[in-house]
């Protein structure tokens, strides 16, 4: 226990570690750390339920478990739960606390310091922020960009820790660490993660403007290309032309995708017994229900009906 306290204190935060009474498993923690530049990466577990405290962090940090929670809490904010489906981010201030973390629990705890954070932050839109970069506590690490960063960071960590590893030199260390800051910057939610997500977005021209206005405005209703060029008030192939130039797709592929989003979007706020997938996808246009869920699991990474199950 001594031992554990040492090396959360020397790699992270000074810390108090009490295990909470559990007959059926005994403290065994198995900690590999790795520090690279601002940050620490660490791949952690105690083996027995525990308990933990800090005072304010001073740095950003990420608890993702592969297995098993922690419930945690932060100055007056609500407590927050950590799973293998969501991450969470604490920020650096507010008095941290750790109620349990389970003996079951293997984690994925990344230290980032503020600074380099925010300054990465600053480089990357081109200008000085206006008020504190803060996060959303809730990191989704069941799929998109939040489990792509759990990843890359996991594997940039277990090259770390390999003898002669080029992720220690300096030409290979510097850009590493860039890549992961970036990557949380894109993955997790912030004031700014729009921006950093569509950079410098080209003006589209007033045709492409009408054509997607329309599709926004009513995407069930069943347009087709010429429908589309009408209202847009231009020719089909022009059309065609400036959606893949502007908008990187055809026009028929933007309506798709726009009814994909508004599928997802329902199903995931059905409550039990709601909605069928069937009634929702014909309600918004989807008339092959096979072709549907292929389409909806390439963009999502899920089936309909897994949305469904865990909406709500």
């Amino acid at each position: 226990m001594d031992e554990a306290r040492q090396e959360i204190d020397a790699r992270y935060y000074a810390n108090f570690m009490d295990v909470i009474e559990r007959r059926e498993r005994t403290f065994a923690a198995r900690f590999d750390t790795v520090e690279l530049g601002p940050l620490v990466i660490g791949d952690l577990a105690c083996g027995a339920d525990v308990r933990m405290r800090f005072g304010e962090l001073g740095a950003f940090h990420v608890n993702a478990p592969l297995t098993g929670t922690m419930e945690l809490r932060q100055g007056g904010r609500a407590p927050v739960v950590a799973t293998a489906a969501d991450a969470v981010v604490l920020d650096p201030s507010g008095d941290t606390v750790l109620d349990r973390w389970s003996g079951d629990c293997r984690a994925v705890s990344v230290k980032i310091g503020a600074t380099a954070l925010a300054d990465r932050l600053e480089r990357l839109l081109g200008r000085p922020l206006r008020g504190p970069l803060a996060f959303e506590p809730r990191l989704d690490i069941a799929r998109g960009p939040g489990l792509s960063w759990v990843r890359f960071a996991r594997q940039v960590a277990h090259e770390a820790l390999a003898g002669d590893s080029l992720a220690q030199h300096p030409l290979v260390a510097a850009p590493l660490q860039e890549a992961l800051l970036n990557g949380l910057l894109l993955a997790a939610e912030h004031p700014w993660r729009d921006e950093l997500a569509h950079p410098s977005e080209p003006l589209r021209p007033a045709p492409v403007k009408r054509a997607m206005d329309a599709v926004l405005a009513c995407p069930e209703h069943p347009f087709t290309t010429t429908e589309l060029a009408g209202l847009a008030r231009v020719g089909v192939r022009r059309l065609q032309e400036s959606f893949r130039e502007y908008v990187g797709m055809s026009p028929m592929a933007y309506l798709r995708e726009v009814r994909l989003d508004r599928v997802h979007q329902e199903l995931r706020g059905a409550g039990p017994g709601e909605l069928s997938v069937s009634e929702v996808a014909g309600r918004w246009g989807f008339t092959h229900l096979g072709r549907f869920a292929a389409q909806y699991r390439t963009r999502f990474g899920e089936t309909p009906s897994q949305t469904l199950r865990s909406g709500g």
